[in-house]
Formats: C-alpha cells, structure tokens, sequence
C-alpha cells in the first residue's frame, strides 16, 4: 500500500463531492496528487467533502456528467493520466422514482467520461466504480463471481449492468489498441464515517440514537458484504495504479469482505448498537417499497490471487471505527484528524 506512487499524479476523479469521493479526495491529496474533480454540488446537507478540508488543495468543478460538453471542457483541461469514474445515482430507491435520470446518469454518464478518455492521448488508467449489485441475483449462498451474468433487477442495479457492458465495449473497441488500460470494480455495501445518505442503514442508526429514538430497520434478515469505505477505495488506487503500470491487469474486480463478515442488517444493526453502547434498541418495521434482494455475497478470489489484496477490517472494526468518526462529529470534533488517523490506521493494518 506505498502511495508514493500518486504524488506528482495528474488525476481526474468523477463523484468526487459525495461520501466514497470525499474519502478518496483526502487520501489522494495527502499522497500528493494533482487531483481534479467534477461532481454535481454534495448530495446531502451536511456532507463530508465540505468538511474534510481538500476544496483548496485540488480543482473541483462543479458539473454533471450528463453535460459532455462541460465535461470534455474539463477534461482536456487537466489532461489527466488516470481517471477513476465514481459518480452516479446510487440509491436504489430513488431509482424506482425517477429511472430515467438514473440511467442518464449511469449510463450515458459513463458513455460521456469514456468518450473524454477516447478524444485524448493523456489517459493510461481509467476505472470505472460500479456496484456489487450489477449481479443477476439468483439469492445463491456463495459469492459472486466477475463472470457471472450482469442483470441487475432494478434501475439502480440494471443501469450499473449497463454501465459494465458500455465499459467493456469502449475498452474492446477503443481503448486496447489505444494503450489505454480500461478497467471495472464492483464493490460491496460501504459504511464509515460521514455518510449522510437517506435510506442507508448506518446514517439511519446514527441519526436514531444521536435523537434517543428507536432504530428502524426494515429489511433486517438482507444479507450484504458491508465493508469500510477505505476497503474498496484502497482497492481502486491498487487497481488503477498495477493497470496503469502494466496493461495485462484490465478486467474486472469484485471487492467485498470475506465471507465470514457478510452479514445480515438486524446484525449489523446489533453490532452498531453494541459499541455505540447506551443500551439503544432497534425495531423490525418494513414500511413497504420496492424490490431489493435478499441475499448478496461477492467472490473476491481474483483480487486476492492478482495483488495479493485482502480485507484488513472485519465487520467489527468497520463499525466501530464509524462510530468512532459519528462521536467526534456530533461533539463537534477535528474531523480532518480523525479521518487522517483512520488512514493511517488502515495503511498499517491496525484493528
């Protein structure tokens, strides 16, 4: 996990104002990258990129990546030499209500950033962030694997599948006789701290007990691969940066935790209350909804067996190093140091 690598790096991260970019922002420019990043303005009030102290220390532009004027104008402005695609419309729920601006994000989003990557020389990495969710969830006990049929059921999920299959198609058609190293990670539930997402279990949890009210969960038995949010984002920095030193390493990567912390809600629920500590409680009460599978693993055999990657975090170091960061933020604490310490925590595989 040597970042020396980034410092001196011309980088172009889409999505970079929500949570997961928030985080990798931080870890970047501590690496001394030079970092550009394009993302609509942060998607909830309050939100980690406003906290954590990285808008002087990188370009952000504001912009959708809908717009590809905008974004080829940005593009070629930073002649970037890595390009990690993470901004999307993410919740599933909100895809039911309104698809047609999910899949115009996801899709042609994604269509959008690989054109800006065709049209310029620059580029020797690009990654695109989808979702372990991009699955035909046959609700099968063992994991998934990265050759397993991409049919995900709603438009959240299915658009995901789409952005896979447009990523391939650029990377076949384009990018291979180009010298471009094109690649897809498809990673688990994330948690961590300053997540403040709607329909997110853990912000619902921090929210609840931060009120002294009842936690409610409505699908408790759903079984996911929760991991921290460092775990998939020092993920694509290994994945972006073998690639980009040797193209033979393109293809597609799942990236969740080992089996043994895959877990259902109402126990990832036990567990945040457990150390959150103060006796809090939780309540089963399904306020009804759309589809959302039941049962979900990922088989990250190839990471493992081609970096030599695996998970440093179990469950219980996940939370507990969420709440940590909820603590400190609801008694108004140094935000940019926690997050730092957790980084290096990580890096020096501390538990």
């Amino acid at each position: 996990m040597d970042l020396s690598f980034w410092k001196g790096r011309r980088v172009f991260l889409t999505g970079h104002t929500g949570f997961k970019g928030a985080w990798l922002c931080r870890i970047l420019i501590n690496a001394g990258a030079e970092l550009t990043g394009y993302a609509l303005e942060p998607p909830t009030q309050p939100n980690l990129f406003s906290m954590c102290e990285v808008q002087g220390k990188m370009k952000s532009i504001i912009g959708d990546v809908r717009d590809r004027n905008s974004l080829a104008r940005a593009f070629s402005e930073s002649l970037p030499e890595i390009v990690i695609h993470m901004a999307a419309q993410p919740i599933v729920r909100d895809s039911y209500k309104d698809p047609v601006y999910t899949y115009e994000t996801n899709v042609m989003g994604t269509v959008n950033i690989l054109e800006c990557v065709r049209q310029n020389n620059c580029v020797k990495s690009f990654l695109n962030v989808t979702t372990d969710k991009v699955y035909r969830n046959n609700e099968w006990e063992w994991g998934y694997r990265e050759n397993d049929a991409l049919d995900g059921f709603d438009p959240y999920s299915n658009s995901k599948s789409c952005s896979e299959l447009v990523t391939r198609c650029y990377r076949d058609c384009f990018s291979a006789d180009a010298g471009v190293a094109v690649s897809t990670s498809r990673a688990g539930n994330v948690i961590g701290g300053g997540d403040f997402a709607n329909d997110r279990i853990i912000p619902d949890c921090v929210r609840s007990v931060s009120r002294d009210e009842i936690i409610i969960v409505r699908n408790p038995y759903s079984v996911r691969p929760y991991q921290h949010v460092l775990e998939p984002l020092f993920a694509y920095l290994l994945i972006s940066q073998k690639q980009y030193e040797d193209i033979r390493f393109v293809g597609c990567y799942n990236v969740g935790p080992d089996d043994i912390d895959c877990v259902s809600t109402g126990t990832l629920v036990d567990i945040f209350c457990k150390i959150w500590g103060g006796g809090h409680k939780w309540e089963n009460k399904h306020t009804g909804g759309p589809h959302e599978a039941h049962f979900l693993k990922l088989d990250c055999s190839r990471i493992k067996s081609t970096f030599g990657w695996k998970p440093r975090w179990n469950i219980e170091d996940s939370v507990r190093y969420t709440v940590e960061w909820a603590k400190i933020y609801l008694q108004n604490g140094n935000i940019c140091a926690t997050m730092d310490k957790q980084i290096e925590k990580y890096l020096e595989n501390e538990a």
